[in-house]
């Protein structure tokens, strides 16, 4: 890999932003697309395809017989507050290849004891999320009940593309919610964004049941995404 190529490449990994380096193995000329590109590429379908798969592969082209190989960041799961939910919701995330991060200033709950081998960060929302740097391959939890904590957050990655954000409460709590964050200045499209109350509709009831419908929604939501890019990037 040339350096040009690889510099590139480096700077699209380091943003968190999915690329796709393009070889022809017959004269081994290469080229870097950035995701944001695809859709402008002579090869859109193909490298749409293999974006969304997240898998590299050999194909047959226009331009001949190329390798596509494959660089998506990492999906991350980021979670504000370190509750019982929280502390069954983590090892699903991470047993599904998440990054998991903690969120929660309150350090008596916010503990490696409670919380072994998942990254935390006890800070406020405002101090602790920018660092995270919270983009569309984030899924976003919200679970405090304190808005001291959540609002902040949910105003965080409202401002972010998130491809999952979803907030605990009632019904009655979340238009309490909205209320506030209308207050704020967050716009209808926005509020309509946040999955509350969270989860798939099962009937949890338990904190770990509670956890297992948060990461089915959002594994729905993510495959909604995924099967939705190839249309996105080849209407760009």
């Amino acid at each position: 890999m040339k350096l040009n190529i690889l510099t590139a490449l480096n700077a699209e990994r380091a943003a968190r932003r999915a690329a796709v380096v393009v070889t022809n193995v017959e004269n081994g000329a290469q080229r870097v697309v950035k995701a944001a590109d695809i859709g402008k590429d002579t090869l859109r379908a193909v490298l749409a395809d293999h974006l969304r798969t997240g898998k590299s592969g050999m194909e047959e082209t226009a331009e001949g017989k190329v390798f596509l190989t494959v660089y998506v960041p990492p999906p991350q799961l980021v979670i504000t507050g370190a509750v019982h939910i929280s502390q069954a919701l983590a090892p699903i995330g991470k047993l599904l290849n998440y990054d998991v991060t903690i969120v929660d200033p309150r350090t008596a709950f916010a503990s490696p004891e409670r919380f072994p081998d998942v990254k935390i960060v006890a800070e406020w929302p405002d101090v602790a999320l920018p660092p995270l740097n919270v983009d569309r391959y984030t899924a976003f939890v919200a679970l405090t009940h304190d808005p001291k904590i959540d609002d902040p957050a949910l105003l965080h990655a409202l401002s972010r593309d998130c491809f999952y954000i979803g907030a605990l409460g009632s019904r009655k709590t979340h238009a309490r919610r909205v209320e506030r964050l209308k207050e704020q200045g967050v716009s209808d499209a926005n509020v309509a964004r946040i999955h509350a109350p969270i989860g798939l509709d099962i009937g949890a009831v338990s904190p770990a049941e509670i956890a297992v419908a948060i990461m089915a929604q959002i594994t729905e939501r993510l495959r909604e995404e995924v099967d939705a890019e190839p249309a996105i990037k080849a209407a760009s």
